[in-house]
């Protein structure tokens, strides 16, 4: 009779182990929460990226605003050759300076401390090949999306979309006359600094009137897309 009890229970056993490793299994890799490790590295970036531009950090984002903003001013108004040499001489002479200090106040004192850099020099900051490996395919990945663009645009393969692309580089035609290439990353940087924090204030207003303005152009470009026979005929079929 033991061995029918047995029997009966094996089933139950095996199936509620299997759901028990399943469920593991499932619950590792399907939880709301959880990330692997490519996708925590690309959320780390844009999550960095992102409270950068929001202000989370103030004296951070405060540094790094500053920091380009000032470079892209000199570069307005200086050679690229005399910016890059003035924020080398600038480098140097601040650690140059806070070596000797350092080191006259060891001889002074008569202490030992080493190299005040010395944390510094430690750090290992060699590019594995692997990590290249990663970067490189990154970039391929945007590349090549780049390219398939660029030849659909040019190529004409959506009639509507080339024409955007037309009007948009007639456009800046204009803009290139008012503007050069630095003043435009200027304003950029002002834009990306400020229009995020802005939106993020007034959020509500700026969707209302989003959608009102993409309302309207939706029903432009259909009217236009109504208009062309080429575009009309794909529709139909």
């Amino acid at each position: 009779m033991a061995e029918p009890s047995a029997a009966t229970q094996s089933p139950s056993v095996s199936s509620s182990s299997s759901g028990a490793e399943s469920s593991a299994l499932g619950g590792g890799s399907g939880s709301p929460g959880a990330c692997p490790a490519l996708g925590t590295k690309s959320c780390g970036s844009s999550c960095a990226v992102h409270d950068l531009v929001f202000w989370r950090d103030v004296k951070k984002t405060g540094f790094v605003f500053g920091t380009t903003l000032i470079t892209l001013l000199s570069l307005a108004a200086f050679s690229v050759i005399s910016v890059v040499s003035y924020l080398i001489l600038a480098l140097l002479s601040v650690t140059i300076s806070f070596r000797v200090y350092k080191s006259v106040i060891q001889a002074v004192q008569k202490s030992e401390e080493g190299h005040p850099f010395k944390a510094y020099l430690d750090v290992d900051i060699t590019l594995s090949s692997e990590a290249f490996h990663n970067y490189v395919n990154a970039a391929m990945v945007h590349i090549n999306r780049a390219l398939k663009l660029i030849i659909r645009l040019f190529l004409v393969e959506d009639l509507v979309d080339s024409l955007k692309l037309a009007v948009f580089m007639w456009l800046m035609t204009y803009v290139g006359a008012v503007f050069n290439g630095i003043t435009l990353l200027i304003l950029a940087e002002l834009l990306v600094f400020s229009v995020p924090i802005v939106y993020e204030k007034y959020k509500t207003q700026i969707d209302h009137y989003v959608g009102i303005a993409r309302d309207q152009t939706k029903s432009i470009v259909e009217k236009i897309q109504a208009k062309l026979p080429g575009i009309a005929k794909k529709k139909a079929e």
